[in-house]
C-alpha cells in the first residue's frame, strides 16, 4: 500500500510537471514530422504485455528498420538494440532525449498500475525471451521507470549486469532503497544528461 501511494503521488507530480509543456512538445514533433504525437511500446510488466507510452522521438516505422540498421548496433553483449547517433531520431526527438522529458509520459502508466515508480527495467519481449533461466522471475515483477539498474548506468550496463543488478533489487526491495533509488534518479535527471 505505501508503495502504491509512493506511486500515485509520484506519477501525479510527474504529469503535473509535464504537463505545461506538453503542448509545446506535441506541436513541434506535429510539425517536424506529423503525428503521432505519442508512440506505445510493448514492454513486459508483471508477466504481461503492457504498452508503455513516451513522446515520439523517432520518424513512422522505425521499429520496422531494426534489421536494415542491425550492422550499426553497438550492443553485441545481448539481445540490446543501440545505435549512438541513431538514424531514425528526429531533430526534436533527439532535443527530448536530451533533456530527458521522451518518457514522462510513462507517469500515466504508473498511475493506471501498469508500471511503478522504482522496480526492474521494462523490457521488450524479445529481450525478456533471451534471459537467461536464473533471471526469468525477473518478468514477473512490475516494471519500473527508473531503478536499481538505471541509476547503476542504465543502457550503459552488460546486459547480464543490468539483470542482477534488476534481481538485487527484488531481493532487497523495501521503502528506503525505494527512496534512495528515487533521489539519485532526481539527482541524475537533474546533473547527468547521459544519466538515467
Amino acid at each position: 500500500m505505501t508503495k502504491r501511494i509512493l506511486d500515485v503521488v509520484g506519477a501525479l507530480c510527474g504529469l503535473a510537471f509535464v504537463a505545461p509543456f506538453t503542448p509545446f512538445i506535441a506541436l513541434a514533433i506535429a510539425r517536424e514530422s506529423g503525428r503521432p504525437i505519442f508512440v506505445g511500446l510493448a514492454r513486459v510488466s508483471e508477466g504481461r504485455l503492457v504498452r508503455v507510452w513516451k513522446f515520439r522521438t523517432m520518424i513512422k516505422g522505425a521499429s520496422t528498420m531494426k534489421t536494415s540498421l542491425s550492422h550499426l548496433n553497438e550492443r553485441n553483449d545481448g539481445p540490446f538494440f543501440k545505435i549512438k547517433d541513431d538514424p531514425r531520431l528526429t531533430k526534436i526527438g533527439r532535443l527530448l532525449r536530451m533533456l530527458r522529458v521522451d518518457e514522462f509520459p510513462q507517469f500515466w502508466n504508473v498511475l493506471k498500475g501498469e508500471l511503478t515508480l522504482i522496480g526492474p527495467r521494462p523490457h521488450e519481449p524479445e529481450e525478456v525471451a533471451a534471459y537467461p533461466p536464473e533471471f526469468k522471475h525477473l518478468a514477473n515483477a512490475k516494471a519500473g521507470l527508473t531503478g536499481l539498474s538505471q541509476v547503476m548506468g542504465a543502457s550503459a550496463l552488460p546486459f547480464l549486469a543490468e539483470l542482477e543488478y534488476d534481481a538485487t533489487y527484488l531481493k532487497n526491495a523495501s521503502l528506503g532503497l525505494d527512496l534512495k533509488i528515487l533521489w539519485k534518479t532526481v539527482v541524475i535527471f537533474l546533473t547527468d544528461p547521459t544519466g538515467v
